[in-house]
């Protein structure tokens, strides 16, 4: 594996992680009601969203609600609960897919609302749903060469105007069956936002030590899922079988470095049950250490495989070995294992 695609820590640990988990409950069975004429229609079956993506549920954010405020929440919380003062963070990452405007960027945003201070850096990286996964492996490169002591990478998504777009349109006259189908991605999204404190290893000792990890990219299928905010569009047989063929090499080059077969808890970037299921065959991960959100938040981007971290941080000891492991569109794909 080239050197670039292979990173190792000396002296960074993850100091805390934080979700904000939207409010508002949006069903699977409201949508297929709002649905009903298009499936009549196209002679579709009820359900699909439960027993094909294993989705029943997604979050959604209240009137007045702004996924920029709720990952302000987030991180906020993070710095309380590692202990670190606004003033000591260096540098902020946002992660975000969704965004008001093209510029200022979101983390400007939400560099405010944190009170940071103006020695400290912020930007966006975007790139799709693995964005969380790269935030924080900047942010500890960063660390490890001595340039800041702490580090927020944060992330707030928002789907209620792709879900409420992709409904509408879905219901017009003109969508056929193929159509119908290639915005079915779509209907998964979920609204949350989710932060992180990063800070080095020596300074905190109880911290959860980064170890590394690997990346890969397979950008010859950059057109296999396209979206914005009026809708996702995938080829869902290709984006499965290219992000598969994807995994499965960077997962196998990266044991001649890394031991990834025991480890206590894998938190997969949550899709759905044929992308975990075509995961954990071709990995051969065993299934009880795959903790799963995505039942009842849906795909909610790069927030989340910290929200899922989040829900499981509790249950994690001393000792314990844990693998970030994650696909985005486009396609790349990131691993990270923390000794927790």
């Amino acid at each position: 594996m080239n050197g670039n695609a292979t990173t190792r820590y000396q002296n960074v640990a993850l100091l805390s992680v934080a979700s904000t988990i939207a409010p508002r409950i949006t069903t699977s069975e409201q949508i297929d009601q709002r649905l009903a004429p298009a499936l009549k229609r196209l002679r579709l079956p009820k359900g699909l969203l439960q027993r094909v993506a294993g989705v029943h549920e997604r979050r959604n954010w209240d009137e007045g609600q702004k996924f920029d405020d709720a990952a302000v929440s987030a991180g906020l919380r993070a710095l309380q609960a590692a202990g670190i003062e606004p003033g000591q963070v260096g540098l902020l990452i946002n992660t975000s897919v969704t965004r008001k405007h093209l510029e200022p960027s979101v983390a400007v945003r939400i560099h405010h609302g944190l009170g940071l201070p103006s020695s400290a850096n912020n930007f966006d990286i975007a790139n799709a749903c693995l964005g969380f996964v790269n935030g924080m492996t900047l942010a500890g490169q960063l660390i490890d060469a001595g340039q800041i002591d702490y580090a927020v990478v944060i992330d707030g998504e928002d789907a209620d105007e792709i879900q409420t777009n992709t409904i509408d349109r879905l219901s017009t006259a003109e969508i056929g069956r193929k159509d119908f189908m290639s915005e079915f991605a779509s209907l998964t999204l979920g609204s949350g936002a989710a932060a992180a404190v990063l800070g080095r290893a020596d300074l905190h000792p109880s911290g959860h030590r980064l170890l590394g990890g690997v990346s890969r990219a397979a950008t010859q299928f950059n057109d296999l899922c396209v979206g914005s905010v009026d809708g996702m569009f995938t080829d869902a047989k290709a984006l499965l079988k290219g992000g598969m063929e994807l995994v499965v090499s960077a997962w196998t080059e990266a044991k001649r470095d890394w031991n990834w077969s025991d480890m206590h808890r894998y938190i997969l970037h949550q899709v759905s049950d044929v992308h975990t299921n075509s995961i954990l065959k071709a990995t051969g991960i065993e299934r009880s250490r795959v903790p799963l959100t995505y039942p009842k938040y849906g795909n909610v981007g790069p927030a989340s495989i910290p929200i899922t971290l989040a829900a499981e941080a509790d249950s994690l000891k001393p000792g314990d070995r844990v693998l970030l492991m994650g696909v985005g569109s486009g396609l790349n794909t990131a691993m990270l294992e923390i000794l927790w």
